[in-house]
């Protein structure tokens, strides 16, 4: 089989792939000023029109959408779509606790699809492989979206989800998997798990990896490709934008080829909003060129990397973009689930305690850890430790509630976190992932 899932369109030259872009910028501005009021509004407010946009090169003219635009429409309010034509939502966790809900058409759902089969056929995936899907089901789109690529390569699925770490190994083992797809950290723990067993990587008969929803380093991809005896690539993707897929990595391994044909990208100053020239470092910005159900425009992701057109080896010729260096918000990714501290704020005060407190994430044999010291009112100190750790349990059950995992708590005595200047440091994250 050939080394492209869509030969054509992935060695397109960028004449091709820019007339690509106008033709489907043009239609997509259309659909999103006549169908979504939300955005028609941002617009009218900047004083663009549908027909001030000709080509891609027009895009600056447009409003940014950012998560709070999507807080705000929630849940409805950037439908572009009849929710009659609409056959699945995804969602992912919002700042306040709202979830980000997007919404798919079956067209939609096709493109998505072939994204992430590109993906599994540059990692070197065929019909004859047996592809093993951990990341999460449900509302989560890692599953979802690298089973549907799958199937479009025609590769035998195994859609395990993730967790039960026995049952992974043994289907792993008896089924001959050959290409895994899960969180970075949870690939190290297999490989781990695998070791303690006595299987030495030569043992199973993986080849590849597709790893994504977390942020690593190059010292874990090397201590993954050790571990499991495979080459592991990169994947990228935002709820906000289908899912995974949005760009991913080839045999090259220096940059993620974002599929330019269905997603258009730019490097923004985070601070002023204008628009960087390649090869500077800044905040990505995603339009989805042709989504019914939920186009967003000029939506800002919070991450920061680089964009780069240098040729590429592999013969791809969509742009590549870094891994994310870091986030121009305080939003965490612990075990590939988005955490703000907003929402540990926002449990706290439903609970009755004082917003004051500190969160502390690590990675401890190459998995996240989440632990949080609260402080406690002065009429909520007991002497009785079953107290206090009855506090505690009810509100780690709390924050599992909001965040989608169960940090450790920690309740403290007043004034005792550090201020400085007057507030406390939120956030001490310990990972090194740059």
């Amino acid at each position: 089989m050939s080394n492209y899932f869509q030969e054509e369109i992935e060695t397109a030259s960028r004449e091709k792939i820019v007339e690509i872009q106008n033709e489907k910028i043009v239609k997509q501005v259309k659909h999103v000023y006549e169908n979504v009021a939300y955005y028609r509004n941002l617009m009218d407010k900047q004083g663009v029109k549908p027909e001030d946009i000709k080509s891609i090169d027009d895009i600056k003219k447009l409003p940014f959408l950012t998560k709070a635009d999507l807080r705000d429409a929630y849940p409805y309010g950037l439908l572009g779509t009849d929710l009659k034509d609409c056959v699945r939502i995804q969602s992912t966790s919002g700042t306040t606790g709202r979830r980000v809900v997007a919404f798919y058409t079956q067209h939609d759902i096709d493109l998505w699809e072939e994204c992430c089969a590109r993906a599994i056929v540059a990692a070197g995936g065929t019909n004859e492989d047996v592809v093993q899907v951990c990341y999460g089901y449900g509302l989560f789109t890692g599953g979802p979206g690298l089973n549907g690529g799958s199937h479009k390569v025609g590769s035998l699925t195994l859609p395990m989800s993730s967790g039960n770490t026995e049952r992974q190994i043994q289907f792993m083992m008896d089924l001959q998997s050959t290409i895994l797809c899960c969180t970075p950290s949870y690939a190290a723990f297999i490989g781990e798990s695998l070791a303690e067993k006595g299987y030495k990587p030569e043992d199973n008969k993986l080849k590849a990896g597709i790893f994504g929803a977390e942020p690593w380093t190059e010292e874990m991809r090397k201590s993954i490709e050790k571990s499991l005896g495979i080459k592991a690539y990169d994947i990228y993707g935002l709820t906000e934008t289908s899912g995974p897929g949005v760009a991913f990595e080839c045999e090259e391994q220096t940059g993620m080829h974002i599929n330019e044909d269905h997603f258009y990208a730019e490097i923004i100053n985070p601070d002023t909003g204008e628009v960087l020239p390649e090869g500077e470092k800044g905040e990505l910005v995603f339009t989805s060129l042709d989504k019914e159900a939920f186009p967003l425009l000029r939506y800002r992701t919070r991450d920061i990397c680089v964009l780069s057109r240098k040729k590429c080896s592999c013969g791809r010729t969509h742009v590549k973009m870094t891994k994310p260096m870091g986030r121009s918000d305080d939003m965490m990714i612990i075990r590939g689930v988005n955490v703000f501290p907003s929402q540990i704020e926002t449990v706290l005060l439903n609970e009755g305690y004082a917003p004051n407190y500190q969160i502390l994430v690590d990675r401890k044999n190459n998995t996240d850890t989440l632990d949080v010291n609260v402080e406690l009112l002065p009429e909520q100190m007991s002497d009785k430790v079953s107290d206090i750790e009855a506090m505690e349990k009810k509100l780690e059950g709390a924050m599992r509630t909001m965040l989608g995992i169960g940090p450790k708590i920690h309740l403290v005595p007043p004034k005792s976190i550090t201020r400085s200047e007057g507030k406390a440091v939120r956030v001490i994250d310990k990972r090194k992932l740059v």
